[in-house]
């Protein structure tokens, strides 16, 4: 009876402090990705929830009525892309995802032959994917993406860069082409409605294109730094037409 009234006591302290280790767990990492590459602000208040804008041109075949924001981390294929660590030179990794390489691979973001076809089906699930941006020189873009846990106070604020292709590209460039033509880096952490849960923050960054890009497609890598040598990123394309 002292034994069994023991191991009961036991389990109960067991399961106690258990309990209070889930309690304070910090959140769990998560890695994030474009969510949006042409967001447009619905009022002044300038906020990236969907109550105040809405998304007029996506990432490549990204679907568009999948999951809730910020929950294509979880989606299969992943949404997030994490490029390769084996190599100590990051710019030998892929730039865009093909759905097969990389730390963590992702989904497929390899550019479409011809380059409409990433926006105007279905990805390999079945899903409808989401409309390609349309814009011009000089023109405004706003992009979106989830904060994932990593825009709190004690996280290290690592800009996004946006970076172009040349005109008309039939492949890809490669990392080190796309950082050579960096025309934007945005605040990480520049989120809106602040919630208890910091894993869904919307957030997000407005830039001017250079007002000499000539008419035609261009291929655009959103890439975030989240530690050292630990690099996502999203591809999309654009379509720059001429001004009016």
């Amino acid at each position: 009876m002292i034994l069994s009234s023991l191991t009961k006591t036991s389990l109960t302290l067991i399961v106690a402090s258990f309990i209070v280790l889930l309690t304070q767990t910090p959140s769990v990492e998560s890695h994030s990705y474009a969510d949006c590459i042409d967001w447009r602000f619905s009022n002044k208040k300038n906020s990236w929830s969907d109550k105040n804008g809405a998304c007029h041109g996506y990432a490549r075949r990204f679907p568009v009525k999948a999951k809730a924001f910020a929950k294509l981390d979880s989606d299969w294929p992943n949404r997030h892309y994490q490029q390769s660590r084996s190599s100590k030179d990051s710019l030998s990794a892929l730039a865009c995802s093909d759905g097969k390489q990389g730390k963590e691979p992702g989904a497929d973001e390899t550019l479409g032959k011809p380059v409409t076809s990433a926006y105007s089906g279905k990805d390999k699930r079945g899903r409808k994917t989401g409309a390609m941006t349309q814009t011009k020189p000089g023109g405004q873009l706003c992009i979106r993406w989830p904060a994932k846990n990593h825009a709190v106070k004690n996280e290290k604020n690592q800009p996004v860069t946006i970076a172009l292709s040349g005109r008309n590209p039939s492949k890809d460039p490669t990392q080190k082409q796309f950082l050579n033509n960096v025309i934007a880096k945005l605040d990480y952490k520049n989120c809106t409605d602040k919630g208890s849960n910091t894993d869904i923050w919307p957030c997000g960054g407005c830039f001017k294109l250079p007002s000499n890009l000539k008419t035609g497609y261009y291929s655009m890598q959103w890439r975030w730094k989240l530690n050292s040598n630990e690099f996502y990123t999203s591809c999309a394309d654009i379509n720059v037409r001429a001004k009016k």
